[in-house]
């Protein structure tokens, strides 16, 4: 048989062995590539589970430090804190987000004095504690812009005074990041990164996450009105440069998955620290498929993960992150 049908450069050769792969690796996923999101509840009482996100519960403040101990132990570097606010404190300006005795301050503080080492990110935004359940201040059937950004401001200067190490606005108002930064300074906290939701899309993985906070939309206007179009990429790049301008640490791209092209495309456009949101809906899939003995959940989440980072993500926020990070460790 001719020569010419067995070329020289064989591709298999860097498959041989499992040391082999190891050494040509292009991507690889740490446990210090994950950021663990939660959720802390303000109703008395014990944990609660939330039915379609299996694993995931509102915990009590007392509950949520244990929670973070795991993750700490397992690898995970930061945690980013949701809130489950009593409906009775909810109002139609969410002011409640700012309240210095409120759920969010009482949570850092619990964790800062358990795990100091331990990065926590807080959510700014007004979903959690506004009674339309809107991102935003809502006028004449409207998100007000500039009213919302300047409730932001209390709630992002309030989350740093209790000891948040990044301030994370996921509203996506537009000139929120260098008013928030602004604010920040003008009180002392030079050293609060901001983490900003740049890309944040309309999309609908995210139904899991409004059953935890109960936080689905209840009146103004359709959040499609700030939130990204699915169909938009050069937009994502325009956001992203506009929160780099106005002082933006770190940016995100949510969802994770179905935005992948995203990701990289911001990464390779800006060299910025960039991250992805592998957001409820996506977790939920993954559990449900995962319990039914469709795929192999621990083998597929891997996978998945380890796709953010060949799209260039500098980290990910999953809900599987101490679970992944205590799979990587075995």
């Amino acid at each position: 048989m001719s020569r010419s049908l067995y070329p020289h450069r064989r591709q298999r050769r860097l498959r041989t062995r499992g040391a082999v792969r190891d050494l040509v690796r292009e991507s690889v996923l740490t446990p210090s590539d994950l950021i663990q999101p939660l959720f802390v509840k303000q109703q008395p009482g014990p944990d609660e589970p939330i039915p379609s996100m299996p694993g995931q519960s509102r915990h009590t403040v007392a509950s949520l430090v244990e929670r973070c101990r795991r993750a700490w132990a397992a690898g995970v570097p930061a945690v980013a804190l949701f809130p489950r606010v009593l409906d009775t404190i909810k109002t139609e300006d969410g002011r409640a987000a700012w309240d210095p005795d409120g759920l969010v301050p009482e949570a850092i503080s619990a964790l800062k004095a358990a795990l100091p080492e331990l990065l926590v990110i807080t959510d700014v935004a007004l979903d959690p504690y506004s009674s339309l359940g809107q991102d935003g201040v809502v006028v004449d059937g409207e998100i007000h812009n500039d009213r919302t950004i300047e409730a932001l401001i209390q709630q992002a200067v309030c989350q740093a005074r209790a000891g948040a190490d990044v301030v994370a606005p996921s509203d996506m108002m537009d000139g929120r990041i260098g008013a928030i930064r602004d604010a920040l300074d003008e009180h002392g906290f030079t050293n609060t990164l901001i983490f900003a939701y740049s890309a944040k899309y309309a999309s609908a993985f995210y139904g899991p996450f409004r059953d935890a906070l109960d936080s689905a939309p209840r009146g103004g206007t359709d959040k499609r009105t700030y939130q990204m179009d699915p169909g938009n990429g050069d937009e994502a790049l325009h956001e992203v440069e506009m929160d780099l301008a106005e002082g933006a640490d770190w940016v995100m791209v949510k969802p994770g998955m179905p935005y992948l092209d995203i990701v990289w495309r911001v990464k390779e456009t800006f060299g910025r620290p960039t991250f992805a949101y592998q957001v409820s809906g996506e977790y939920a899939m993954f559990k449900a498929a995962g319990q039914q003995g469709w795929i192999d959940e621990r083998t597929c989440v891997l996978e998945a993960l380890l796709s953010f980072k060949r799209a260039g993500a500098d980290g990910v926020l999953t809900y599987h992150a101490t679970e992944a990070a205590e799979w990587l460790g075995r």
